[in-house]
């Protein structure tokens, strides 16, 4: 099964972001735990905002293990600056910590930058920070790396890189982390998805022999940058340089089943009342465009 959704806006709160979801018909929703622009490494989550979540939850077809947390992005687990690290590794872990007592399937997280242009040491840094996250945390929340777009030296934007870094994750903790994959990244960062359908599977391919696994998400994203611009910005499916049919071709790909399946697409109504629990427009459209509401 396809498990489609997105990440809504959450004016009034997560559980709000949940029922937008569920009036848009998705499987899937991907939210903020805190405000991604700071660390959070001090932020927990009260219990009555856990029980708001889960009763909206229940209102909708979404699964908490199809729920995906996005880590705040500052955190830079990639970094040699010892602070700036250690920070980034805590507030990795405050945010499995929240996202565990959610009880959600999955917490993402962009590795960063390696500043100092030692990708190999950069592969071992994150690789602790995510050992140390899931250590001071039990339970069954994953922790996967996103692929980067690739700009400057942000770090994971190859297979390889990504291998890498999961590769140096100890053994006995390998199964509560893995990656997935931003089409938007996959294509500013020279993986041309366009070309064909066998040149996506083949892309695909190389990410699932890099790391061992197929991914355990996928961020689903038409790119305002060309092929190979390590340009991050999204915009509506069929609106960007990628265009409709790889998007048709990935959700037809094995790798895309039984995996969250999110747009971080634009939102058309960003100034949402907090107790209006519609659909965005923009959603809905992209809902169809895919074909999740059909049948």
């Amino acid at each position: 099964m396809l498990y489609l959704g997105a990440h809504t806006v959450d004016n009034g709160g997560i559980d709000m972001a949940a029922r937008r979801a569920g009036s848009a018909g998705m499987k899937a929703l991907q939210i903020f735990t805190a405000i991604p622009k700071y660390y959070g490494d001090k932020v927990s989550i009260r219990p009555e905002r856990v029980d708001r979540f889960h009763a909206a939850l229940g209102e909708t077809d979404i699964a908490p293990r199809h729920v995906v947390a996005h880590a705040a992005y500052v955190l830079n687990t990639a970094t040699p600056e010892a602070e700036k690290w250690m920070r980034a590794r805590d507030g990795l872990t405050k945010e499995l910590e929240r996202s565990t007592k959610l009880g959600i399937g999955v917490v993402c997280f962009h590795p960063g930058a390696a500043t100092d242009g030692d990708t190999t040491a950069a592969a071992e840094r994150v690789a602790s920070a995510i050992a140390h996250a899931l250590e001071k945390v039990p339970g069954d929340t994953r922790v996967l790396v996103e692929n980067t777009a690739g700009a400057g030296k942000t770090f994971a934007r190859t297979a390889a890189e990504v291998g890498a870094i999961l590769g140096h994750v100890p053994k006995a903790l390998r199964k509560r982390t893995g990656y997935g994959l931003d089409t938007c990244h996959l294509w500013s960062s020279g993986y041309d998805i366009r070309k064909s359908r066998e040149a996506l599977t083949r892309v695909l391919d190389e990410f699932e022999e890099a790391s061992g696994e197929p991914p355990g998400f996928f961020h689903l994203n038409d790119s305002e940058g060309e092929f190979n611009s390590n340009r991050d910005r999204h915009v509506l499916i069929g609106d960007g340089t990628i265009g409709v049919e790889p998007f048709r071709w990935l959700l037809a790909d094995r790798r895309a089943l039984n995996i969250p399946l999110i747009l971080e697409t634009p939102q058309q109504n960003m100034e949402i009342a907090d107790d209006d629990a519609s659909a965005d427009p923009y959603d809905v459209r992209m809902m169809k465009l895919l074909g999740a509401n059909e049948g």
